[in-house]
């Protein structure tokens, strides 16, 4: 089996995530906004993502969504996933990704946060483990402690999920046991 080559800087600190929170437009979805006449939301969900976070619950590590538009697709995205920690029209991105890791007993070195673009910004500077697709808008790339192979909406979560697995010892489990959850 090929592994990607993470850096040991990021793979010690994925070692120690329980949270990843994750900003919608931008990481899990390509940033496009749709508009229709009738059509209130349009957005595309990248399915790898949705294994991805589905193999973290499995593992024990919790999953969060924050994002600041308000969307009923996303609800109803994070409700399939099964997410716990929903939080939508949330522009006070860093407090809430606080208020979930105090929830849990947990410092913000155990977190992990997924943006693109600059209300991320404080969020990824204050986590243990700040993540970027690689279509990142440069103003956030100085506060990324790693970049995804792939872009957001492209994969981009699925390849963070899976830097996460890899870190805590989980993928060898995961092949064998030769099923999705």
């Amino acid at each position: 089996m090929t592994m990607p080559n993470y850096p040991a800087d990021v793979l010690e600190r994925a070692a120690k995530i329980r949270l990843i929170g994750f900003d919608v437009d931008g990481t899990l979805t390509d940033g496009r906004l749709h508009y229709a006449v009738g059509v209130s939301d349009a957005k595309s969900f990248c399915v790898q993502d949705g294994m991805g976070i589905t193999l973290l619950r499995h593992a024990g590590i919790e999953t969060a969504l924050v994002t600041a538009r308000q969307s009923p697709l996303v609800a109803a995205r994070g409700s399939e996933l099964k997410i716990n920690h929903l939080h939508i029209g949330e522009r006070a991105k860093l407090a809430c990704m606080q208020r979930i890791a105090a929830g849990m007993g947990i410092g913000m070195d155990e977190v992990a946060f997924m943006g693109d673009d600059l209300p991320d910004l404080a969020t990824l500077r204050a986590v243990g483990l700040a993540i970027v697709p690689a279509n990142a808008h440069h103003w956030v790339l100085p506060a990324a402690h790693w970049v995804t192979p792939r872009n957001g909406g492209e994969g981009a979560a699925r390849d963070a999920c899976d830097l996460l697995l890899h870190a805590q010892g989980r993928v060898q489990a995961i092949l064998e046991h030769g099923e999705h959850p």
